[in-house]
């Protein structure tokens, strides 16, 4: 699989990452039926992509991109939806998270 198929692959997983997570939030504990067929549907989507990601890309590039950015998005959904603001150092850690991110996929080296 080409390189460009791979980053297509890892940007669908992010997306459905973060919807799969806010539709956990939403399900209530899996007490509501359509959110809760709709996040499973999505993990499985996201799983698949991942999985897809990871077999053109650097194991270590694709899960760190995916961990990172779906963490932020999640963090993201959680303040424009459900008014869950961080505090301080939830704020400090997600900055720390997404430079993280950059320093794999920037300054990372393959042995």
């Amino acid at each position: 699989m080409k390189p460009l198929l791979g980053y297509l692959f890892l940007a669908i997983a992010i997306s459905f990452g973060i919807a799969s997570n806010s539709f956990a939030k939403i399900s209530d504990g899996f007490t509501k039926l359509t959110p809760s067929i709709l996040c499973i549907l999505f993990m499985c989507i996201t799983m698949f992509s991942i999985a897809k990601a990871m077999s053109a890309l650097p194991v270590g590039f694709a899960y760190s991109t995916y961990s990172g950015l779906t963490v932020t998005g999640v963090v993201l959904f959680a303040m424009l939806k459900l008014n869950q603001v961080p505090n301080f150092y939830g704020v400090v850690g997600i900055i720390f998270i997404i430079i993280g991110v950059v320093m794999v996929n920037y300054l990372g080296k393959l042995n």
